[in-house]
């Protein structure tokens, strides 16, 4: 590994991680925010990914981010089976089709983001598998009566799916449009690889 991704990892996660509890945030202006925003997290985070693995041209740029997301999630108790299954999941998802595409091209980058985008989803997917104590839980911490207003969002399963569904588009657009934005990073991508 270069010396640059020696910090500009670490740095590009904990981005990521101020990323991901910022749009878990949004929870407060209603449960419909916090149980959906997944499907717009690709937007924001395809700046990370795409900065990270236009540099990263072997294995292990998915891993790395959503491993380090894990322990600093995990080291402040945020830690549940289905986030840690689910992250890890995801990465090693992302990896193989990233192997299977090509490092050094952004068609690989392009299509190992699709199930790299699902990461936020595997932070709130316990509202669907964990429904009980994940309302006891907003009895506790959120304003009254938002329990009853997150059972009414997480009970929409058409919703969900739709939502779910939705994902693949908004990955698919937002990385093709970071290239774009992110010039130098689409050539550091291309150096000594020539137009791929």
């Amino acid at each position: 590994m270069k010396k640059t991704l020696l910090w500009q990892v670490p740095l590009a996660s904990l981005i990521y991680l101020v990323l991901l509890m910022a749009c878990s945030a949004t929870g407060l202006i209603h449960p419909f925010c916090y149980a959906y925003v997944g499907t717009v997290f690709p937007i924001f985070f395809s700046f990370i990914y795409f900065f990270v693995s236009s540099r990263w041209k072997c294995f292990g740029a998915a891993l790395t981010l959503n491993s380090i997301l894990l322990v600093i999630l995990i080291a402040f108790g945020e830690g549940g089976s289905s986030l840690i299954i689910g992250l890890i999941v995801l990465a090693l998802i992302s990896e193989v089709v990233r192997f299977l595409l090509g490092y050094t091209n952004k068609k690989g980058i392009i299509f190992s983001f699709i199930p790299l985008a699902y990461s936020f989803y595997a932070y709130s997917i316990h509202w669907w598998t964990n429904t009980a104590e994940s309302l006891e839980e907003a009895v506790e911490e959120m304003r009254a009566g938002y329990d009853v207003q997150m059972a009414q969002v997480i009970q929409n399963y058409p919703l969900l799916f739709v939502m779910l569904i939705l994902v693949i588009p908004v990955a698919v657009l937002s990385i093709i449009l970071v290239q774009k934005i992110m010039k130098k990073s689409a050539e550091k991508l291309e150096e000594n690889y020539g137009n791929l």
